[in-house]
Order: C-alpha cells, then sequence, then structure tokens
C-alpha cells in the first residue's frame, strides 16, 4: 500500500497548493525572465516569463556538459538506415536549419508548415523553429492535398518544409505532387518550399519557389536562440473537429517546457541519460510531445523510428529496436501491440530477442483492451500501463504515476487523475455522478499547464469546449470512476472515432460520401474492429435508376481516400434501401452501430421505418 504514497502525496499538493506545486515543477526549465507566478486568471501559465523551448531541449545540455550524450538515435529499418545524434550535433544540425528558415525572412511568430517523413531532418526543423520562435504545424505525411490545404490557408505559412517522399512499409510515397496540388487549390501563398531531397525519389523543383534544402543548410549561418514569452505559441497541430473543419490546437512554450519535464521523471520515471522510446510518428501530438520535446528537454535520448511494428520486417522490430539500443521506457499504442500479437501470439520474438534494459511499456492514442493488456505483461514480465490523453491536453491527464511509484493498474482503466488534473463525471445536468454510474469526462478549470489554450483563428471553437459545462472542459469522452479510483474511457460522446490512435470524424466522411454523384443519403458510423480498435463503416442510399452496387461501393472508398488520404481507413460500404430514422428523421446511428457490431438489438419505438433493420441486420450476423 505504501508504494503509492508518492503519488497521494504530489496529488494532493497539486490540489492544495497549485501555485506552489508548479512554480516548483518549473524551475527544471531554464528561464530568461523566471516566472513570478505560476497561474494568472486571463493570462495563462507563467505569464511574464520568458524562456525558449529549444535552447531548452538542446543547448543547455550542451552548456552543461553534457555535448557528448546521445540525443537522437535514427532507426530506419525501411531505408536500412540508422545513425546517432550526440547533443552537440543535434544543437549544430538545428541552429544552421534555424540560419537557413532564418535566411528567407522566418522570424518569431511566423508559421512554418512540415509535411515531412520521420527522419532526422523532421525533428530538426521543429526545434529550428522553436529556436527562431516561430510557429511550426507538422502535418502527417499520410493527409491528402485537400486536408494540407486547409491547414495551410489556417495558420498562413511563410515557408513550407518537405521531402521527396515518405516510405509506408514497402511503398515509396511522393509528397511533392501532393504539396504543389495542396498549393494549387489553398488561397494563401508561401514565400518558398524548402524540400528534402531522398534517394528513394527524387522531385522537381519549381523556381523561384522551391529550393533545395541540403544546398540551403550548407551555406545557412548557424541562428541562436530567440526568448519568446511563456504564453507565446510553440505549435498549431491540427486535429479532427466534429464539424470536419480541423481544429488548430494552439500549445504555449512555458507552460508545455514545464509540464512535460515533470511528466518524464514523474509519469514515465526516465531519468536524464536514459533511452527513451515513443513508437509514434511527429504528425500526431504523441510525436510533439514525447518524440521531440519531453525526453530531450529531461537530458534523455531519444529514438526517431520510420516503420512499422509488422513487416519492416517482421514482428520483432520493436523488440529488436529496444535491445540494439538499450531502451528504458518505451511508449505505443494499442494498435501495434495487437498487431504484434496477431503475427506472433506465443510471443517467440520477445523470448528470442529479449528486452534489454526495458523496465515498463506505455500505451495510449485509444483504449486498451485487457486482452491485449494480459497478454503484453505475459510476454513482457513487466509493468504495462494504459494512459489517456487528448492532442487538447497535450500530455497525460490520466495514467498509473510509474515515476512516482505507483504500480497499481487495472486491465480496461487508463488509471488515475495526474497531478494538475481534477475529473469529474457529470451527468446532462451538470451533476456528478456516483463512482460507477457513466457519464461525460470533464476537467475542472483551470486546465493544467501544457494544455491548451486556444484554437487557431477559431476563439468560438475554443469557446465550445467550455460551454456545456460551466467551470469545466468537456473532453467529448464518456466514462465512469470505479470503487477503487480507477477512471475508465469508455467511448466518444460526438462522431469523433479512433482509428488506430488516429481521431478521425464521421461526419467529416459522411460530407465527402454525400458529394458522390449517385447517392442520395449515407451515414458513417465507427465499429468494434480487434486489430484497429475502431473503423469507419459507411451505410448509402442510392438515388433512383442507379445499380452497379460492388463498383459503386469502390467508388466511394476511393473517394474518401482521395480527399482525406490512406489514413481515413474507410474499407466497408453498404448499399441498402433506406437508413433507419427516427419519427423526427434523426438516422439511428447508436442502431446502426449496435447491429454492425454483432449485438442483438431490438427494435426501437421511436424508429419511423421498422423494416429496413430487417435488410441491415441480415449483413451482420449477431454475435453468439
Amino acid at each position: 500500500m505504501d508504494k503509492h504514497k508518492g503519488y497521494d502525496r504530489a496529488y494532493q499538493e497539486s490540489m492544495n497548493d497549485p501555485e506552489a506545486f508548479w512554480l516548483d515543477a518549473a524551475t527544471s526549465v531554464e528561464w530568461d525572465v523566471p516566472p513570478a507566478r505560476a497561474w494568472t486568471e486571463g493570462a495563462g501559465w507563467f505569464a511574464g516569463a520568458m524562456l525558449n523551448t529549444c535552447h531548452n531541449a538542446v543547448d543547455r545540455h550542451v552548456a552543461a556538459g553534457n555535448g557528448a550524450r546521445a540525443a537522437v538515435i535514427y532507426e530506419s529499418p525501411v531505408t536500412g538506415q540508422a545513425r546517432t545524434y550526440s547533443y552537440v550535433e543535434l544543437r549544430d544540425q538545428v541552429a544552421v536549419t534555424a540560419g537557413m528558415l532564418a535566411k528567407l525572412g522566418v522570424v518569431k511568430g511566423d508559421r512554418v508548415v512540415i509535411y515531412m517523413p520521420m527522419i532526422p531532418e523532421t525533428l530538426f526543423a521543429m526545434l529550428a523553429c522553436a529556436r527562431l520562435g516561430a510557429i511550426h504545424s507538422v502535418v502527417f505525411g499520410g493527409f491528402a492535398a485537400p486536408e494540407l490545404a486547409k491547414r495551410i490557408d489556417d495558420a498562413q505559412p511563410k515557408v513550407v518544409l518537405t521531402a521527396s517522399c515518405g516510405i509506408e512499409g514497402q511503398k515509396v510515397l511522393p509528397y511533392k505532387p501532393l504539396v504543389d496540388h495542396a498549393l494549387e487549390i489553398a488561397g494563401h501563398k508561401v514565400d518558398h518550399v524548402i524540400l528534402w531531397q531522398r534517394p528513394q525519389a527524387q522531385a522537381e523543383l519549381i523556381a523561384p519557389r522551391d529550393l533545395d534544402w541540403a544546398e540551403q543548410v550548407a551555406v545557412a549561418e548557424p541562428a541562436g536562440c530567440v526568448p519568446v514569452a511563456a504564453t507565446d505559441p510553440l505549435y498549431i497541430l491540427y486535429t479532427s473537429g466534429t464539424t470536419g473543419t480541423p481544429k488548430g490546437v494552439v500549445r504555449d512554450n512555458g507552460g508545455h517546457a514545464v509540464a512535460l519535464c515533470w511528466s518524464m521523471a514523474n509519469i514515465y520515471g526516465a531519468k536524464p541519460g536514459e533511452v527513451f522510446w515513443a513508437a509514434s510518428d511527429v504528425g500526431w501530438v504523441v510525436g510533439h510531445s514525447y518524440i521531440v520535446y519531453a525526453p530531450l528537454l529531461a537530458g534523455c535520448t531519444t529514438v526517431l523510428f520510420e516503420g512499422k511494428p509488422v513487416g519492416t520486417p517482421d514482428a520483432g522490430t520493436f523488440w529488436r529496436t529496444i535491445a540494439a539500443h538499450d531502451v528504458d521506457i518505451f511508449f505505443t499504442a494499442p494498435t501495434a501491440i495487437r498487431a504484434i500479437r496477431k503475427e506472433d501470439p506465443e510471443g517467440r520474438f520477445i523470448s528470442e530477442i529479449g528486452t534489454g534494459k526495458l523496465r515498463a511499456m506505455f500505451l495510449a492514442g485509444e483504449r486498451a483492451d485487457p486482452e491485449t493488456i494480459h497478454w503484453a505483461e505475459d510476454q513482457l514480465d513487466m509493468p504495462v500501463i494504459d494512459h489517456w490523453w487528448q492532442t487538447e491536453l497535450g500530455w497525460a491527464g490520466l495514467a498509473t504515476c510509474f515515476g512516482l511509484g505507483d504500480t497499481r493498474r487495472k486491465a480496461g482503466s487508463a488509471g488515475f487523475p495526474v497531478p494538475g488534473y481534477r475529473f469529474e463525471i457529470l451527468d446532462e445536468n451538470g451533476h456528478s455522478v456516483p463512482n460507477g454510474q457513466s457519464g461525460s469526462v470533464t476537467v475542472k478549470l483551470p486546465l493544467a499547464p501544457g494544455n491548451y489554450a486556444s484554437l487557431w483563428n477559431n476563439p468560438a471553437g475554443y469557446a465550445k469546449a467550455f460551454e456545456t459545462f460551466e467551470g469545466y472542459y468537456e473532453t467529448g469522452d464518456a466514462g465512469h470512476i470505479d470503487a477503487d479510483g480507477f477512471v475508465n474511457i469508455m467511448g466518444r460522446t460526438d462522431d469523433i472515432i479512433n482509428v488506430a490512435g488516429h481521431r478521425l470524424s464521421t461526419g467529416q466522411m459522411e460530407q465527402i460520401v454525400a458529394t458522390h454523384p449517385a447517392v442520395a443519403e449515407g451515414a458513417v458510423i465507427g465499429v468494434d474492429d480487434v486489430l484497429k480498435g475502431m473503423i469507419p463503416m459507411a451505410f448509402v442510399v442510392l438515388k433512383a435508376g442507379q445499380s452497379g452496387h460492388a463498383a459503386m461501393e469502390k467508388e466511394i472508398v476511393a473517394l474518401v481516400r482521395d480527399e482525406l488520404g490512406p489514413v481515413a481507413a474507410l474499407k466497408q460500404v453498404h448499399v441498402v434501401d433506406a437508413l433507419p430514422k427516427t419519427r423526427s428523421g434523426k438516422i439511428l446511428r447508436a442502431t446502426l452501430r449496435k447491429i454492425a457490431n454483432g449485438e442483438d438489438v431490438a427494435t426501437p419505438p421511436t424508429i419511423e421505418n421498422p423494416d429496413v433493420l430487417r435488410q441491415i441486420r441480415e449483413l451482420f450476423p449477431v454475435a453468439a
């Protein structure tokens, strides 16, 4: 029972005197102007203080005599490349990348869009923007041109940084045609596109807009760190919105640096000089927080991995990487472990390769089902810790704080509130519900340091997250707290679904499906999937006189893929005679979801057209 006293003490301190708690946490950061206060209502965290995030992540470790320590391990099984960068080498690479941007006129407050694969130059670019006080917006390389164009129009960057290609498994994906198309359809015009040529694909440059990255860096002068206000934006990261319009989550510099430093020691238990690997992508919030910023802020070594859990080359690649690089703490998505389990159910690769120095594995990005947790713990013989957070939060809100000595965990739960977060489960009237009862998962204001403070160009969208329950942030998730205090996140309360850790809007997919000339109406739902957690599924009603269902289904899949990119993952389309609706005309999506999941569903009393359910039920056998 004593093992979690460190957590209990920290949590109570963060609740009883958050000002003292976070000012103490802020001493782990080097400030140009130290904070006099932690939270200021209306101004944010550490208002009035100044710092530079890149200095804290890179330069200060060199100044402290740790320049020879490994900062970044680049491991690319898809290309066969591997390289380690020391903190001195990282500083030098970031400084000249910043110098390249500065020479092109990028200054504090300017935006830079980064559309890059998992290569070291991507990490250099992000830190270079932070060095100059510029605001980076990384767009995942799997997004299609229309989605990239939306983000360019919203962020209005001065420069776009890209590469000639990304590599997905065995496939080379040229990026430049997507960037060119995005810039053609975007209203905003950028000054320059800077392109890193990879040997797997050469891209054509369009003069004078496009510039060769390697040539520009070769003649650039190193740039120094520019101090910025703690409340100034560090980056914009776009996440799916319920309207289909991306939400530009804005992360500040000061609260972000303090929170991430605190999390490395206290949640993950990672010490300076240790190796931390988050097997994610820098296009997602996990990649921002735990590939690029947190490990480096904490003086750890971070692993930048360009590959997949299976197929590059096999289901042993994670364990091989962990053993080869002495990884101490590992963080991945439940989908990755499910994929490995599917390929290697007996855990032979784990037995053969081992896990080296690894002492804990963390999971996040989607709910980790108990079966996956149990399998991983049995195979790895170490704590496997599920924890929960969102792009909006930027770091974990629910976890087992391993670094505080807590090892309590319950499969299916995301753990306990992290110090700094006050969670409450509320009913539709805003009242707290008893333990065990489900409701809306909310966080009492103010949000913790490192959480988002605005949406880019969208104050109304930001305010909406706080309107339903006065004084609370509405997470959009439903869940409950059990009798032991564990918080269980059970699913979304809106149209956002989580596909292998990627947040996707079914509402946005419905809008795209509706543009097909043969479609009269449609509904897209999220259904359970053994491997990915959830997948989208579409039901469409065709206009009169339309035929050729199989061809139509393929066209609709292609339509969504073209608009959103391969990350959309819509592969199942069912043509039906009609959609089940209430008498008021509302589509019964929850009923569709249950039927598609093989549940035996009674005909809802509010249904206007009960006969249509018969046809839909025939598509899906009821689970035994």
